[in-house]
């Protein structure tokens, strides 16, 4: 873990400020979830992503299929990843 050197106030509602630099780093949108972790003295904040998204698009849908025991995607992350394929194999 490497620190940023940004120090946050916390407010009297117990809020903090994540820094937009922060945020636009880690894709973190207004209204985004974010799941809090404790780790001993620790508090680690993470961007949420359910358990069945997509690694390529983060959609989330019931037709998201599973692929080499824990490779979640999509029918357009999987469409995505073929092309991809295609453009790399046969140059």
């Amino acid at each position: 873990m490497k620190s940023t050197g940004i120090v946050r106030k916390v407010d009297e509602l117990g809020r903090i400020v994540i820094p937009k630099e922060l945020r636009k780093t880690l894709d973190i949108e207004e209204k985004d979830p974010v799941e809090v972790f404790l780790d001993e003295e620790l508090i680690i904040l993470r961007k949420y992503k359910p358990d069945n998204s997509c690694i390529i698009t983060g959609e989330v849908t019931s037709e998201n299929k599973t692929y080499v025991g824990n490779i979640i995607l999509s029918p357009q992350g999987a469409s995505i990843l073929q092309e991809e394929i295609k453009k790399n194999i046969y140059k």
